[in-house]
């Protein structure tokens, strides 16, 4: 990898190696991942299951850690530092929008989106505020002070969007936005994630299992056995 393309890379991985452990029982997941995301990218990840896609995943959420290997994120390495420097680099740098919506079902729409920017720091008349335009940006500005049950999955999901750019992140983690959803809604969704992507450049990983979804990233990384075995334009694999 260029010294130009780790100045460009929010997430950059370089022999990252992950097992889990169950007794004395080690069964090997990820085998020497080498892979860059670049700012800007639309990057879908895709794998049938066993192939590594959600461990990768929780690592370049720093939501777990690799047994060896370097993750840089905005060119800093991560990779030794303390559960709680990763819960803040979480919250400042990374969204994250879930396939169950993750959302608090005793909150209102509105605070649920605030949320993040509590965790931050952010009086609650300013978290509140930021979340309001945010519902308006993804065309929920109405529904503020609804409860998530009272939502459609679709709407909920587009919630969970809202909150993830709280705090202006410059790096988005889908982990199968739309599983749960229908087919037009799935449309809908992936429309706000594209128009997110080519109007304010926001990165983002999408892990997804169905191709469908997967052509609508600018970049497909297919992972098998642990490994990377493919990574480039989704038009190219005439077989997602």
């Amino acid at each position: 990898m260029s010294a130009a393309s780790q100045n460009t890379a929010v997430l950059a991985l370089h022999g990252i190696t992950k097992s889990y452990r169950t007794g004395d029982v080690v069964t090997p997941v990820l085998h020497g991942i080498d892979l860059s995301v670049q700012r800007g990218d639309y990057l879908a990840l895709m794998g049938s299951s066993g192939s590594g896609k959600s461990t990768l995943m929780n690592l370049m959420g720093l939501l777990d850690r690799c047994d060896e290997g370097r993750l840089l994120l905005q060119g800093r390495d991560v990779s030794q530092l303390s559960t709680a420097e990763h819960a803040a680099l979480r919250n400042r740098e990374i969204g994250f929008v879930f396939q169950s919506f993750n959302l608090l079902k005793r909150m209102s729409v509105l605070d649920n989106v605030a949320l993040p920017l509590i965790y931050a720091g952010k009086s609650r008349s300013v978290a509140r505020a930021r979340a309001q335009t945010l519902l308006t940006q993804v065309g929920l500005g109405e529904l503020a002070k609804r409860m998530p049950n009272q939502l459609s999955g679709g709407q909920q999901q587009r919630v969970a969007i809202a909150r993830s750019l709280a705090n202006e992140a410059p790096l988005l983690l889908a982990d199968e936005p739309t599983g749960n959803l229908d087919t037009q809604t799935t449309v809908e969704v992936l429309a706000i994630l594209e128009r997110l992507n080519r109007e304010m450049g926001l990165t983002i990983v999408l892990v997804t299992h169905e191709p469908d979804v997967a052509l609508q990233a600018k970049r497909l990384v297919r992972l098998k056995d642990g490994r990377v075995a493919f990574d480039g334009a989704p038009s190219e694999q005439a077989h997602l």
